[in-house]
């Protein structure tokens, strides 16, 4: 039967596509649920005691403070903004004028606040799902505020200051969640550090925000801090919670122990501390990758974090839990705002139901998650969508002829009528029989069947990813912001989408083109409640940033269309200068070479001062399963690239090491049309290179979420751009 073929077609992508056979099933982690009195007895007898809250004294006492702390006069008080406070600070204990206008009047609300308010309206539902020993637990809006009130009284208890920092260099999980909350109810800042980081870039982050108290979850990262202790003077403990400390340390902590320490201060000392915050404050500090430089501290206040985690995602047409329960997997890296806004404070704001992955996620995992949680809405950077493309285009290949055949036939109608028609919900008939025969299958097996949003961002996406989930039936919904607008600006959403736009303004913000050329292209500036409180301890960065009326220069380029879209074109550092004075944005180029070239991975135009252009390439291969590292083997669409040029390479280093003539020649001809569509001669790359390994974060060459890092390129591979130009000056 087509049909048995199909399901077990699409188990075989995933098996594919992750390495890890998927389980024939798992417990149901997800409801949809509605605030009706009974199913609110339903849920009450769901939500049951988890491994996290055994044996911890989750008093409900502190629930009554909740409700005292978010009174009308609390709220009120919230809004004063005195005259003489600036639009920015570099202090982590400055206040900041709040961009408050007609356009977006809505009342500041501190982090607890906002928890309060969800703690009355969704107290009984899931908040956060987890596995433990192979079996799904889950933790209530109940349990996790009084959680969160346990860890601030135990971080207090440990000696946290008024804005110092507890950092966290830790796995995705329910002890980052509450933490994290715990940090900010016991005035504190809360500061994740990506679990990659060596122990230089934990010591300068943990230095920099002064940190009082840091969060890990393994003895490897443990160890890092030991390493470094002597040189952190602020830092008083460490807190250890998914693996069991070697031994017997001072200072160190396992989270048991912190929430014991907790039961020792008083609620009514805590609610002095809550009960001081205003929505003007820093709460949370976001490192940036430091792809130019050292990392900077991206200093939010709680009106960021609370009026984006509302607004920001409404944009995203993210439903409260009383019409719809969102249901999210938590797997990208919690120190990056996009996860930290869209699993940690949108979960709160709209009673979300966070599920958390394995910590090996994007080695294997995830898609077994996927499956069992089956996500309303979900979130990837562009690399975990590639992957999926390329491992589905390779089962594909090795797929039998009718299965391949009824996936093309499938994708190819699909995708017409999804470019065709993108806004019309009257689908021909071959489009839903394509769907419902073979579709809808696909995306059974990637766990996708539920899931109404997919949201991409952090980086750019290749046409050809989109139009490939396009085919599949699944819209990319993008996108745009920095860490310094708290995350989204512009958001896509199933009502304000168009093909590789990042969307439209969030409403209330503001966008504005500067020193636009004739094409509309300009530096990207953004004003709202999102924009940034400033750098910690760096006036010049944040005057370079924020300009005397409070507006955030991005150093982005980009068009608006005349409906309000955003197209983003390329960065104003990135930008090109040639020694004969031509600017050239690299990303158009280096995005047409890989439309042109399917067996391209990665292409980085060369050229600033320089009398003519050139580009590094790097070729489609295989990743290590367990080290996420690029291997030498070519991807099942790089082979067909080669097969179909007659060439027999498999390999990287086939292609490279013996300079395949045809692979190359095919390369060279590809960039020559690529040249022919150009709009000027300087425009034309003359020079490239293919490089023997591909990039990545270990290589130096992508940071944390998977964003080029030039200048690392430009040194690494200096002897190579080097040599394009010697021979000019012979």
């Amino acid at each position: 039967m087509p049909e048995a073929l199909l399901l077990r077609s699409a188990s075989s992508i995933l098996r594919t596509v992750f390495l890890n056979r998927l389980p024939p099933g798992g417990p149901e982690c997800v409801r949809k649920l509605s605030l009706n009195l009974r199913y609110q007895q339903e849920v009450r007898a769901n939500v049951k005691s988890s491994s996290l809250t055994d044996g911890q004294t989750l008093s409900k006492e502190p629930l009554s403070h909740a409700l005292k702390l978010s009174t009308p006069e609390k709220v009120k008080d919230a809004q004063l903004n005195p005259p003489e406070e600036a639009l920015w600070t570099t202090r982590a204990d400055g206040r900041v004028r709040l961009r408050i206008d007609p356009i977006c009047s809505q009342t500041p609300r501190t982090v607890h606040q906002m928890f309060s308010t969800t703690l009355d309206k969704y107290g009984d539902l899931s908040a956060m799902g987890f596995k433990r020993q192979g079996t799904w637990e889950h933790i209530s809006y109940t349990q996790y505020y009084l959680l969160a009130r346990k860890a601030a009284k135990g971080f207090l208890k440990l000696g946290l200051e008024r804005a110092h920092s507890v950092a966290i260099l830790a796995f995705n999980s329910p002890e980052w969640f509450f933490s994290a909350v715990g940090a900010v109810f016991g005035g504190g800042i809360i500061t994740g550090i990506y679990t990659t980081s060596s122990p230089e870039a934990c010591q300068y982050i943990a230095y920099d925000c002064r940190a009082n108290i840091i969060v890990v979850d393994t003895q490897k990262q443990l160890e890092k801090i030991l390493k470094i202790w002597k040189h952190l003077p602020h830092l008083k403990a460490v807190v250890i919670y998914r693996e069991a400390p070697p031994m017997r340390m001072p200072s160190v902590y396992t989270m048991e122990e912190l929430m014991e320490l907790g039961n020792e201060v008083p609620e009514e000392a805590l609610d002095v501390i809550i009960n001081a915050q205003k929505p003007n404050q820093c709460c949370a500090l976001v490192y940036t990758s430091g792809t130019t430089g050292n990392p900077k501290g991206v200093m939010l206040s709680q009106d960021n974090i609370t009026w984006t985690a509302r607004y920001g995602s409404q944009a995203g047409d993210i439903q409260p839990a009383e019409i719809q329960q969102e249901v999210v997997v938590s797997y990208l890296p919690l120190s990056h705002i996009a996860a930290q806004i869209y699993d940690l404070w949108t979960g709160i704001q709209w009673g979300a139901q966070v599920c958390f992955a394995e910590p090996d996620a994007l080695k294997g995992s995830l898609v077994n998650t996927l499956r069992e949680v089956e996500p309303t809405s979900h979130m990837g950077v562009p690399r975990v969508w590639e992957k999926i493309m390329e491992q589905i285009q390779e089962v594909a290949a090795q797929s039998g002829f009718i299965w391949r055949k009824m996936l093309l036939w499938a994708m190819s109608v699909t995708l017409e009528q999804n470019l065709t028609c993108p806004s019309s919900d009257l689908k021909p008939f071959t489009t839903r029989l394509a769907d419902y025969l073979v579709l809808a299958k696909v995306r059974q097996a990637l766990g996708f069947a539920k899931c109404q949003k997919n949201f991409y961002g952090a980086a750019p996406m290749t046409a050809e990813t989109q139009h490939f989930f396009l085919g599949l039936n699944i819209r990319l919904y993008a996108g745009y912001g920095l860490s310094e607008t708290s995350g989204p600006h512009f958001m896509s959403s199933p009502y304000n989408y168009r093909l590789y736009s990042s969307g439209k303004v969030v409403p209330g913000c503001q966008v504005k083109l500067v020193n636009e050329d004739e094409e509309g292209i300009g530096e990207i500036c953004l004003w709202g409640r999102t924009i940034f409180m400033g750098y910690l301890n760096m006036e010049d960065k944040t005057c370079e940033a924020i300009d005397a009326e409070g507006w955030l220069h991005t150093g982005d380029t980009g068009r608006l269309d005349a409906d309000g879209f955003l197209y983003i074109t390329g960065r104003l550092k990135e930008l090109i200068i040639t020694a004969g004075g031509e600017n050239v944005p690299p990303v158009p180029i280096e995005e047409a070479v890989k439309t042109e070239l399917p067996i391209i991975r990665n292409a980085m135009l060369i050229g600033d001062q320089r009398k003519f252009l050139s580009m590094l390439l790097t070729l489609k291969c295989t990743l290590d399963p367990d080290t996420f590292e690029p291997t030498d083997n070519l991807t099942e669409q790089a082979v067909e690239f080669c097969q179909r040029v007659g060439s027999k390479a498999t390999t990287v280093s086939e292609v490279v090491g013996k300079k395949d003539e045809a692979v190359y020649q095919a390369i060279e001809e590809g960039i020559q049309r690529v040249n022919m569509n150009a709009a000027a001669r300087p425009y034309h790359i003359q020079k490239w290179a293919i490089l023997e390994k591909d990039f990545s974060i270990s290589g130096g060459e992508l940071g944390p979420t998977m964003k080029l890092k030039r200048l690392a390129v430009l040194e690494k591979y200096k002897d190579v751009i080097d040599s394009f130009y010697q021979e000019q000056k012979k």
